[in-house]
């Protein structure tokens, strides 16, 4: 999956996003696209009915052997073993430090084989990571992220739209399988992956599948949500709707330089076992200084990555993530803050283009 210089990366949909007049964008290397008709329309269509998305630039990687549930448990901070067969989770890659790689949603698809996504700018690092913390585990590691797509289904009509196309609707951070003629590496046994997940913070699924289907999938799902409304959505819609949400965006929100307790999701950690950055993050439970929470400016300020947020004419902390919220009618943001000045409700100031605009701090998921 390394990228040529020069030359973008494009997904089984490519062709797709151009019949349907996408503007596109590069986002790591890959050629998406960003909004089809406009982001606040996209934004609505999937809080207030349904919409589709492509992300398959998100990674593919299965682990599989006889010591798939040690191995997985000693790479991520949370008791991945604990999962049933067809449930998965959120978790985080942590680094010595006890800092997140990258987070990533997991899934037990048997006794003894997982199957995890990494975001899109770290599917190399992530793999080169998992291998080079093998040991001596037995257990084989295969990158499949050239071969499979993804296509969200998101919003309040989704369970409609998958009952439409023939699906069943699977409970949250649970997953169903559908019989299909195309071959999936990851089940071996012509199946496709339904799962009870999404990045918008509305009811939706994420269907995994061959690369060989996906434009059809990908037609049959937006000929059966133009009856509810909806339609294709870009990356720019995505990422309002997942701020809003006070979701965490992976080498923006966190790059190696903050712990689980510090971005807001210390519910990922479980101590009962052993695992990689356990000693440093058990130091850290009670010596971190900053955490992640949502502002809400007044009118539309929008903040910027890299702003900084005073109290009193101190700096306290700083924001990572920032848009105008199509449901709010104002501008957000996501970022860090002194714990001394993170309660909800509390005034700060941000400083957006040499004025100080006034802020009101709220938990991460600004939209309840």
């Amino acid at each position: 999956m390394e990228v040529k210089k020069g030359i973008p990366m494009r997904t089984a949909l490519y062709d797709e996003h151009k019949k349907l007049g996408a503007k596109m964008i590069d986002f790591h290397g890959w050629e998406m696209p960003l909004e089809y008709s406009s982001i606040i329309n996209e934004h609505m269509s999937v809080r207030n009915s349904v919409g589709v998305f492509d992300i398959s630039h998100m990674g593919d990687i299965v682990i599989s052997g006889k010591d798939a549930d040690s191995y997985v448990d000693y790479i991520f901070p949370s008791k991945v073993s604990l999962l049933k067969e067809n449930e998965c989770m959120y978790t985080s890659f942590l680094n010595e430090s006890g800092n997140m790689i990258d987070d990533t949603i997991i899934y037990r698809i048997s006794d003894n084989k997982f199957f995890l996504i990494p975001n899109a700018s770290n599917i190399d690092k992530i793999y080169n990571w998992m291998v080079e913390n093998k040991k001596n585990y037995t257990v084989d590691i295969k990158n499949y992220s050239d071969k499979i797509s993804h296509i969200a289904i998101q919003g309040p009509e989704s369970i409609k739209v998958l009952a439409d196309i023939g699906m069943e609707f699977p409970e949250t951070f649970k997953f169903l399988y559908h019989k299909s003629e195309a071959y999936n590496v990851i089940t071996d046994d012509n199946s496709i992956i339904i799962s009870g997940t999404g990045y918008t913070g509305e009811k939706g699924v994420e269907l995994v599948v061959p690369n060989q289907i996906a434009a059809e999938m990908w037609e049959s799902v937006l000929n059966d949500i133009k009856k509810y409304s909806g339609g294709p959505c870009g990356l720019g819609a995505r990422d309002t709707l997942r701020m809003e949400k006070g979701m965490l965006l992976s080498g923006q929100d966190f790059n190696e330089n903050k712990n689980p307790y510090e971005a807001s999701i210390s519910f990922i950690i479980n101590y009962d076992h052993e695992f990689i950055g356990k000693e440093e993050l058990i130091r850290q439970k009670t010596e971190y200084k900053d955490i992640f929470r949502g502002f809400k400016l007044e009118n539309k300020n929008i903040p910027r990555n890299g702003f900084d947020i005073y109290v009193n004419e101190k700096k306290v902390g700083n924001i990572t993530s920032g848009t105008v919220s199509p449901i709010l009618n104002m501008g957000i943001g996501l970022g860090y803050i002194d714990r001394k000045y993170s309660k909800t409700g509390n005034n700060v100031y941000i400083q957006i283009r040499g004025k100080l605009v006034n802020a009101e701090v709220s938990k991460p998921k600004i939209i309840k």
